[in-house]
């Protein structure tokens, strides 16, 4: 008797088809999981940064692989080494380095397309060589605003919990400095500010240096610290003002860029600008005849802001991992020199 039951091959085609669907299915619900928010993210690639030569020093620093983690920043790797150079996702180069001829640049090596980072912290007035870089840059690191990777000498953050105690005050002003040159403004500034001002002067120009751990300490007993920069260019804020007034608890006297960038990192009322006052005369005499209540209104923002420095080069590096998704790709400096030195 003939059998008029289905036949095993459309049975397998049509298990065939419910499988096939079922997997489509699946692979449709995992896509949905990892693109929707809270859903299992993609594992992220880890970027390798790789420093062609570590700045001022002849030996890098020890770079265990959770560097940057320790910053905040995950999957971002910093090495220095140099057989890397086929694979790292960006090269980085210090510029004094490159300026004193102790690194060069591997352009017959360089990967097709691959970034590199022109990296520094130093003024234009201490920056030379940077006409033969045209075209070989493709992001710039430094303390510049508008800086691919921006990195500035130090910022304000949110307090947590109350402010220390203002540091006791015994003397007027003073002043740490090293590189001192008749020809610099700020020692114009000085000359014309100490017959009206008692300045005491510390560093090796004076050749009375302080060591680390006594900066600090010794600036704290001042109400004023000149916070005068070596050259005066577009933000260039450093740790004249971070660290050696604003964390040392005195009232920072700026000798910089003007007062609206001063006023882009710290609130306009915690800082003295000299280009306030028409004369050093008149500058000094606001300072010596400053009252108590208005000389403690330059410290208003430590009850709810706190100094972070940013002088570690580990971490300058990870920023470059940070900003990574967001750098522009394709573009390079054709003119390096002019960018900088506008």
């Amino acid at each position: 008797m003939h059998n008029a039951g289905v036949s095993p091959a459309p049975r397998l085609r049509a298990l065939g088809g419910l499988a096939v669907a079922a997997l489509l299915s699946a692979l449709w619900l995992l896509w949905l999981l990892r693109s929707a928010p809270g859903g299992a993210p993609a594992p992220q690639p880890t970027i390798t940064i790789l420093i062609w030569h570590w700045p001022f020093a002849s030996q890098p620093p020890e770079l265990p692989s959770n560097t940057c983690a320790s910053y905040g920043v995950a999957h971002c790797r910093l090495t220095t080494n140099r057989s890397l150079l086929a694979s790292a996702n960006a090269v980085v180069f210090h510029h004094r380095e490159l300026q004193t001829r102790q690194a060069r640049l591997p352009l017959a090596e360089r990967p097709r397309g691959q970034p590199w980072v022109w990296a520094s912290m130093e003024s234009p007035s201490h920056t030379r060589g940077l006409g033969r870089l045209r075209g070989v840059f493709n992001w710039v690191l430094s303390y510049r605003r508008d800086s691919d990777i921006f990195v500035p000498y130090g910022r304000l953050e949110p307090r947590e919990g109350p402010a220390p105690p203002l540091p006791a005050k015994s003397r007027v002003a003073t002043w740490v400095v090293s590189n001192f040159q008749e020809r610099q403004r700020r020692v114009q500034l000085y000359r014309q500010l100490a017959p009206h001002l008692q300045v005491d002067v510390f560093g090796r120009a004076s050749k009375q240096p302080l060591c680390a751990d006594c900066l600090l300490p010794t600036v704290a007993r001042y109400l004023f610290y000149l916070s005068f920069e070596n050259s005066q260019h577009r933000d260039y804020i450093t740790e004249k003002f971070w660290r050696n007034a604003l964390l040392a608890g005195t009232v920072p006297v700026v000798l910089g860029p003007s007062r609206v960038t001063y006023e882009a990192f710290a609130p306009p009322d915690a800082f003295v600008h000299v280009d306030d006052f028409g004369s050093a005369h008149e500058l000094a005499a606001f300072l010596t005849g400053m009252n108590e209540s208005r000389y403690r209104r330059y410290f208003a923002w430590r009850d709810r802001l706190r100094v972070r420095l940013f002088g570690d080069w580990r971490e300058r590096f990870c920023a470059i991992c940070a900003r990574y998704p967001h750098l522009p790709r394709g573009q390079a400096y054709q003119d390096l020199e002019g960018w900088f030195q506008a």
